[in-house]
């Protein structure tokens, strides 16, 4: 039997999926419950008497020279927006989104802009698929391929002497789970390999001021130990998000060095690739056809943009003692609230009532100045009355059934101008419009009463 040495092994067993270390063989790993991926490795003796360490360079700010980077803008609106004006050169970008989304579509169509304003040189670096696949896509989404290099490789220490000896502007990834290193004894897409790639492209752009930008394949959860290990290394992530039963993409900005986090950029996905939704507010109430009771036009903002979204409510009388409380879209723990203000300050009794809400178009919202027309849509639907179709509400709900001030008023009052909508029903603040009448309101009930 083999004897270790516990105060300097000589030989110690390192899990290939996690990177975790033990003195002994084990057949699963302690740290991630991975069966059979403990490998024997090898640890030189380090002779402290030879060890000599050189103290870090202290450098004085005030000597260093500024530098203005112009930033490289694609003239695709909205991944400017979310970029925050375009690609900061020197910067470590990572796109991130579940497998078949659109990243690499996405890709070639940013490479594609950039090459067209002629920055400099660009390489495409693919470890999932040939040249032959590269080219036929960029081809079949009418991009221009001439200034544009590949590279068909995963070995990082082969990568990027070819970047340096070819003095890009831009490198793309697809994707940073194909890469490797062989200074890290562990297969390809483990967490310690993806880290150590991702360091040294981190080095490439710092050290050489090249913007590269890299993908990375997520999990429906988000769970996958790629991107958000990463998250901590690169100046800014992006996530790319589809919407159920539609063809449209969200892309958000999760973490942004240069730029806001809370930018939205919407896209469709056709069969020429992605196409910008200047206008999310038209798309989202394009199926607002019939006038029913229970359906309500509030306005959401993300980031600086503001677009309409419509609220539906279904109330119906319990069957089943506990009334249920289902939301599609709207946070439900807010959903609760709002129906026991409802019953509390504006007299419409839920307690034996059913409350469904859905906001239109498959969205995800988190805005409190929909509060006001989530309870619209709650007390049309259980009065059974109908809202005029080109009225707007925005407002806050507070537990004593005040109507509360909310931000970017006068933007959201535009949005919903520009739309043709006549009718706004808002807080009690000084604020007027031309071309939309202004309903100001101080309390819950006096809106269901006047309107309702």
């Amino acid at each position: 039997m083999k004897q270790y040495n516990l105060k300097n092994p000589k030989t110690i067993y390192e899990c290939s999926k996690c990177g975790a270390q033990s003195s002994k063989w084990i057949g699963r790993c302690l740290e991630c419950g991975s069966w059979g991926t403990l490998s024997e490795q090898f640890v030189k003796e380090r002779n402290e008497k030879q060890k000599i360490i050189s103290q870090a360079e202290i450098i004085d700010l005030e000597k260093i020279k500024s530098q203005n980077l112009a930033r490289m803008a694609t003239g695709i609106g909205e991944l400017d927006r979310v970029m925050g004006g375009g690609v900061v050169p020197g910067s470590l970008l990572l796109l991130a989104g579940e497998p078949g989304i659109g990243k690499s579509t996405l890709l070639a169509q940013m490479t594609d802009a950039i090459n067209k304003k002629k920055y400099g040189n660009i390489i495409y670096i693919s470890g999932e698929e040939s040249p032959v696949q590269v080219k036929d896509r960029l081809e079949r989404l009418q991009c221009d391929i001439k200034g544009v290099q590949f590279i068909s490789e995963t070995d990082v220490e082969k990568i990027i002497p070819a970047i340096l000896d070819n003095k890009s502007v831009l490198v793309v990834v697809d994707s940073i789970q194909t890469m490797y290193s062989s200074e890290v004894l562990s297969e390809a897409g483990s967490i310690n390999q993806i880290r150590a790639c991702t360091i040294k492209f981190l080095e490439l752009a710092k050290e050489n001021n090249i913007a590269v930008i890299l993908t990375g394949h997520i999990t429906k959860d988000g769970s996958a130990a790629g991107p958000k290990s990463l998250e901590h290394i690169v100046d800014a992530v992006l996530y790319l998000e589809s919407q159920s039963g539609h063809d449209y993409r969200m892309l958000r900005a999760s973490k942004n060095r240069f730029g806001s986090v809370d930018e939205l950029g919407v896209f469709e996905m056709t069969a020429q690739g992605f196409k910008e939704v200047s206008n999310p507010s038209a798309v989202f109430l394009d199926d607002k056809v019939h006038v029913i009771s229970g359906s309500v036009v509030g306005v959401i903002m993300e980031g600086t943009r503001p677009f309409l979204v419509e609220v539906q409510a279904l109330v119906t009388k319990t069957v089943f003692g506990y009334p249920q409380r289902k939301s599609s879209g709207f946070d439900l723990n807010r959903l609760q609230v709002l129906a026991s203000v409802l019953t509390k300050r504006a007299n419409i009794n839920l307690t034996n009532q059913d409350v469904i809400l859905n906001i239109a178009g498959g969205l995800k919202v988190n805005d409190p100045s929909l509060d006001l027309a989530v309870c619209l849509a709650i007390s049309s639907s259980f009065l059974n009355q109908v809202i005029d179709k080109k009225t707007v509400v925005i407002g806050e709900v507070g537990l004593g059934g005040e109507i509360r001030q909310i931000g970017k008023l006068k933007e959201r009052l535009k949005e919903a101008e520009k739309l043709g909508f006549k009718t706004a029903i808002i807080p009690d603040t000084t604020i007027s419009c031309k071309n939309l009448q202004i309903i100001k309101q101080k309390k819950l009930d006096e809106i269901v009463r006047n309107f309702l």
